[in-house]
């Protein structure tokens, strides 16, 4: 299995969090340790790219909602974009999709998020 290999950067009204690799109960506690260590703070805006993820479990799943639940508690909007087909079909089978906003594009993702930041 790929290690998961994450990163982020500020832009202009959001935040970008890349995510690479398999995200599943083996490594959901490094994705737990890098968003606190990041600190996106209140009315963050964040973005999740996930276009090089072909695989996410239950668990990680699971990060992403409460990271999600956290930042709407605070002000904020959690995105994601470039979700793989078996990630998008967990989202599916969860009802994800009624509540999180997916993009297909990273691009589509920011310029959504940046505006509704206005």
């Amino acid at each position: 299995m790929p290690a998961l290999t994450l990163a982020h950067q500020r832009l202009s009204g959001v935040m970008v969090i890349s995510v690479s690799g398999e995200l599943d109960a083996t490594n959901r506690a490094q994705l737990e340790t890098y968003l606190r260590g990041i600190r996106p703070g209140h009315g963050a805006r964040l973005v999740f790219d996930l276009s090089q993820v072909p695989f996410m479990d239950s668990s990680g799943l699971h990060v992403l909602l409460m990271c999600t639940t956290d930042c709407l508690k605070n002000g904020g909007t959690v995105h994601l974009a470039g979700v793989q087909p078996l990630p998008a079909r967990l989202f599916e089978i969860t009802g994800v999709l009624a509540h999180v906003p997916v993009h297909d594009t990273l691009e589509e993702a920011i310029t959504t998020a940046t505006e509704r930041s206005i």
